[in-house]
């Protein structure tokens, strides 16, 4: 066993998480995003929701400072009326973890898709409300 290391981060998910260079992207998805056939790897977190894992996995990886945005969730679909209440949570997380970037873009919804088949890696979990997607960029360790 390691110290620091949140509890519900696996071990898989931790090496992803190291490997990851500067400027490498992770997608954390909810339970309806097709990440098994998108992901480059894949890591399962079926158990869990996308808010705690993104409050653990900030606490461990820099967010890139480079790019003016190192956050992207995916936007609601034209026409779709959801108000995806998620975002405030995830909002609150972010400037807990004091982030080095917190700027958020919305990104569309097929390219979002498309950056997630781009991604180092995208995280499959359970998390059960739509629009959850979150993409992370990753900074580098100063």
């Amino acid at each position: 066993m390691l110290k620091n290391i949140p509890k519900n981060l696996s071990p898989e998910l931790v090496k992803v998480l190291l490997e990851m260079g500067h400027g490498d992207e992770i997608v954390i998805a909810d339970g309806n995003y097709p990440a098994a056939s998108h992901a480059k790897r894949l890591v399962r977190c079926d158990g869990l929701g996308v808010p705690e894992l993104l409050k653990s996995i900030l606490e461990l990886l820099p967010l890139d400072t480079y790019q003016e945005y190192a956050i992207g969730l995916m936007a609601v679909a034209p026409g779709d009326d959801t108000v995806p209440v998620i975002w405030e949570t995830y909002q609150t997380i972010i400037e807990e973890a004091a982030t080095e970037n917190d700027k958020i873009e919305m990104i569309e919804r097929q390219a979002f898709y498309e950056k997630g088949k781009q991604a180092y890696a995208i995280v499959a979990t359970g998390e059960e409300q739509i629009y959850a997607n979150i993409l992370l960029k990753k900074g580098v360790v100063n």
